[in-house]
């Protein structure tokens, strides 16, 4: 039975679970009623290879406002500062010593959002460069309709062979987790968004408390979200107007990317990390087990399944401009996130917990 119970759950998935698979909504151009002063908040620990771009493509924004750019330098030793350049709509901080309970990003958001003024503020990573018509689209879908915070997707980067393989993945389990419909549906609890593009009303950062009600928070963007929308509603979609910059040209570098968080998502618990992996084995390993060694109506019902499992990533993979043929690839892409969430854990065990930009974080983020 436990291959009808597979079939079941892709059934489920398919057709009651928000639509996740449809690869939307994605913002198109648009220009605002009105233009609140925007403060640009980019928290940057190392990053010369890509922040020059990225400052560029934000001071020079197709905006009719006023706004400015904030880099908070968090104690680079790569001179980051320096290929930021200069220009009369960039301010550069440097960022003071991590305080003890902060996350890096945060601690460094934080530094940003204190020397502001803006009523609007947008949190930007420094490995993302944007269109000059970004600022003016997110600015027109916060006023419209309302919402109290806009965040986005953006494009990753996905040229090389392991990118293609697993980048339109984490996209596609990332919208498994939390169904952007869902997500904009201001009467469902799900809550989430994308930390490399975050618009954000000061009044409602200051509702919650400001990102001191986060401050130990690994998985920022998602954090922030489930306290904003308790307030009011908010919204997640793709990107077209803005791109990630930063390769990921090989396996292990993907590797590194989830298992920083992936037990943090999992509350650091044995048990959920058990339920997880078994979870995830039934909905992806089941169906092409069976339809490699099942018979009779086991074949067909893993069949179906695996179908359905197949043709729900076709959406991503076709916004990733990656042919579609990469779907009969799933359960070995699953099983690579798997082991990859069974590392994350076996890190923090050891002790290391996450690391990233040369810190290393226990499951406090201490």
């Amino acid at each position: 039975m436990i291959v009808a119970l597979a079939l079941l759950i892709w059934l489920y998935l398919f057709c009651l679970h928000g639509q996740f698979w449809n690869s939307g909504p994605e913002l198109l151009p648009a220009v605002p009623l009105n233009f609140p002063d925007v403060d640009i908040i980019i928290p940057a620990r190392d990053e010369a290879e890509t922040i020059g771009p990225v400052i560029a493509s934000l001071v020079n924004q197709d905006y009719a406002g006023n706004f400015r750019v904030i880099l908070v330098d968090d104690n680079s030793t790569d001179g980051t500062a320096e290929k930021a350049g200069t220009h009369p709509r960039l301010t550069i901080l440097t960022g003071k010593p991590k305080a003890q309970g902060w996350s890096g990003k945060l601690w460094a958001l934080s530094q940003g959002v204190a020397a502001s003024t803006a009523p609007i503020l947008l949190f930007a990573d420094a490995d993302i460069t944007h269109d000059p018509r970004h600022l003016s689209t997110l600015v027109s879908r916060l006023e419209a309709p309302r919402v109290e915070m806009v965040s986005e997707m953006v494009r990753l980067n996905c040229e090389s062979w392991p990118e293609k393989f697993l980048i339109p993945a984490f996209i596609y389990f990332f919208q498994m987790l939390y169904p952007f419909a869902r997500v904009n549906d201001p009467l469902s609890s799900v809550a989430a968004a994308a930390g490399g593009t975050v618009l954000i009303r000061r009044e409602a950062l200051e509702r919650i408390g400001g990102l001191e009600a986060i401050k130990g928070a690994l998985i920022d963007d998602v954090s922030l979200a489930r306290k904003v929308k308790k307030h009011g509603p908010i919204y997640l979609g793709h990107s077209g107007l803005a791109t990630s910059i930063r390769p990921y040209p090989h396996a292990r570098d993907i590797w590194n990317m989830i298992t920083r968080t992936a037990f943090t998502q999992l509350n650091y618990s044995a048990v959920v990390l058990a339920v997880t992996i078994l979870g995830l084995a039934l909905v992806w390993l089941v169906a092409p087990f069976e339809v490699v060694f099942g018979h009779g109506w086991r074949f067909f019902a893993g069949l179906a399944a695996f179908w359905l499992a197949v043709v729900s990533y076709f959406p991503t993979l076709t916004r990733y401009r990656v042919p579609k043929y990469f779907a009969l690839a799933l359960p070995l892409i699953a099983l690579f996130y798997m082991a990859a969430t069974v590392a994350s854990a076996v890190n923090y065990w050891r002790g290391t917990g996450a690391q990233w930009k040369s810190r290393a974080y226990g499951g406090d983020a201490s």
